[in-house]
């Protein structure tokens, strides 16, 4: 990744990365360079992929989605076809918001938002458990959230 980027468009990452409400005018400020340079340059971040988008992080609470769930899942079989079933039904469900195919006691471990306990006992039992495949459900429920969604050290 380095090898592609100079310290400035690092520098832009870095800064876009902490804050994606700065104006080009204050990205151009912040990073030294002209504004003309620093859209060019940010442009380009975005057409090579650097940035994969820019969004806004909601506070869950303050839209009832306070409760962060873990769910380690474990399929009944580990062929390819079953993991291509479950990957694309699992990509279906708006309530989670991370899936990861992982190595060790489970096939694939959920992050999952909801508002309280019972809201995941409902979800657990009409959707999780009837996702295609699965054999086996753990669940985590998130006491402190001590490091969430820190940005990338680069």
């Amino acid at each position: 990744m380095a090898g592609r980027l100079d310290r400035i468009d690092l520098k832009i990452l870095r800064l876009l990365q902490n804050s994606g409400r700065l104006t080009n005018a204050e990205l151009a400020e912040m990073a030294g360079v002209s504004a003309a340079t620093c859209h060019r340059r940010t442009q380009r971040l975005f057409d090579d992929g650097y940035i994969a988008q820019v969004r806004a992080m909601v506070a869950p609470r303050k839209v009832g989605k306070g409760a962060l769930v873990m769910v380690g899942v474990v399929l009944d079989r580990s062929t390819p076809e079953s993991f291509a079933a479950f990957e694309r039904a699992i990509a279906q469900l708006k309530f989670v918001l991370d899936c990861h195919l992982v190595a060790g006691d489970f096939d694939y471990f959920l992050k999952i938002r909801v508002g309280d306990m019972e809201d995941f006992n409902r979800i657990h039992g009409e959707q999780l458990i009837a996702l295609p495949g699965v054999r086996q459900t753990r669940t985590f429920f998130v006491m402190k959230e001590v490091v969430d969604n820190a940005p990338l050290d680069f």
